[in-house]
């Protein structure tokens, strides 16, 4: 089946352990484990990433047999690196079966809860977010949808952690990042919402009451990226040279035709193999908040 353009197909962290991460995200999260080894030089270069070529890696999937893949590369904590500090990809929104049971399932050695469940007024009964850090403090939500929203459509879970439905991106401008996704990728705008954003609030010491917009990027009622007013007090994301951005590194996303899309690539589309790729081609760009976006051709 061909995947919609704009179809999330796979969240990367860079994590310090990738032992580690295998065991939260596959004995805990109860992900499958597809693929694992060295990553390869032409990946890595293509993402603007040349000195993470030979760092092990994973590749993991939901049990449901959704086309999206979590892809954790092992490197070096960065000292600097604070989580939902800095602009870039900040966090990856997953659809869950029972967001209930996941306080008690997190071991504390290997997850950190940042955002207990709970249900949010100005969304509500659509779903109920949770909020957990990973070993690479990456930042990962576990959401049990309850409904649709008004112009999207949100997926329910078909096993215990299923897709990442939602990415969200920091950026120092907002209406920047959204034209880059409708010039670039010829993605939709969706609607805004302004609230107050406690995971936002909680990492700048704000006042609880302090008000953040964020916008949506769609393809048709479809969400792919949440795009996030930051404070000014945020700052761009820390990294070891020619290595990925830590936590939350990178998104790839589905396209028809990569030849159509006016994004600048950071090497040139190439046939890829593997998990996720399966020989199609595959590019990267930086978008407007930093962000790497790695696109791949599914065809129309």
């Amino acid at each position: 089946m061909t995947l919609p353009h704009g179809t999330i197909m796979g969240g990367l962290s860079a994590v310090p352990d990738l032992a580690q991460s295998i065991a939260a995200y596959r004995d805990v999260l109860r992900l499958e484990l597809v693929e694992q080894g060295v990553l390869d030089a032409g990946l890595a270069a293509s993402w603007g990433c040349p000195a993470s070529a030979g760092a092990s890696h994973a590749v993991l999937r939901p049990a449901s047999g959704a086309a999206c893949w979590f892809r954790l590369v092992e490197q070096p904590t960065h000292p600097d690196f604070r989580p939902t500090t800095t602009y870039g990809w900040a966090a990856f929104e997953t659809t869950v079966e029972d967001v209930w049971r996941w306080p008690e399932a997190l071991p504390h050695e290997l997850w950190e809860i940042v955002g207990p469940p709970k249900k949010l007024e100005n969304v509500a009964p659509s779903f109920i977010p949770m909020q957990a850090l990973g070993p690479g403090r990456e930042m990962i939500y576990l959401n049990q949808v309850l409904s649709d929203m008004g112009d999207l459509d949100l997926p329910r879970a078909a096993a215990p952690v299923d897709r990442i439905f939602i990415t969200v991106l920091a950026a120092p401008d907002r209406e920047a990042a959204l034209a880059w996704y409708r010039n670039a990728l010829g993605l939709e705008r969706g609607a805004d919402y302004t609230l107050p954003y406690s995971m936002i609030n909680k990492a700048f010491e704000l006042p609880a009451e302090t008000l953040t917009t964020i916008s949506m990027v769609r393809a048709g009622r479809m969400p792919i990226v949440e795009v996030d007013d930051y404070p000014p007090a945020a700052t761009p994301r820390a990294r070891h040279a020619g290595m990925l951005p830590p936590g939350n590194a990178l998104v790839t996303l589905a396209v028809r035709d990569l030849d159509a899309c006016t994004a600048k690539w950071i090497a040139p589309p190439a046939a890829r193999e593997g998990a996720l790729y399966e020989g199609r081609r595959a590019a990267t760009a930086i978008g407007a908040a930093g962000e790497l976006v790695e696109c791949v051709e599914v065809g129309a």
